[in-house]
């Protein structure tokens, strides 16, 4: 399974973006998908998720300035995130969990909030 994320670039403190993760495999054979980042000399963090048939989750940090939907036909999960911050620069990364609790990472997409 292979995941790729994209739409991440350079942006104004206070503008939007809208990160999209195009999986290889159909995903309603995804149980959860989630969106992560990471900043520069930090860890790794959770950033939302969707499960399969449930409602989203969002961390603190984002909650009511970011949503994540899915697009079953397109095999693709977006981020969309609204009144962008310096602090949310990082490299953002989609992650899959199958049935099998298997996960499944794609390679990172860079977003720069500039003040």
């Amino acid at each position: 399974v292979q995941l790729q994320a994209s739409g991440g670039g350079l942006v104004q403190a206070g503008g939007s973006l809208r990160l999209s993760c195009v999986v290889s495999r159909s995903i309603p054979r995804m149980n959860v998908m989630s969106w992560y980042r990471q900043a520069p000399g930090a860890q790794r963090e959770w950033v939302a998720t969707m499960p399969s048939g449930s409602s989203a989750n969002y961390a603190d940090s984002v909650k009511g300035r970011s949503t994540i939907s899915r697009d079953n036909a397109k095999n693709t999960v977006y981020l969309e995130m609204n009144r962008l911050k310096p602090e949310d620069t990082a490299v953002y990364y989609c992650k899959g969990a199958d049935w099998l609790r298997n996960d499944y990472w794609g390679k990172g997409t860079q977003v720069t909030v500039s003040s």
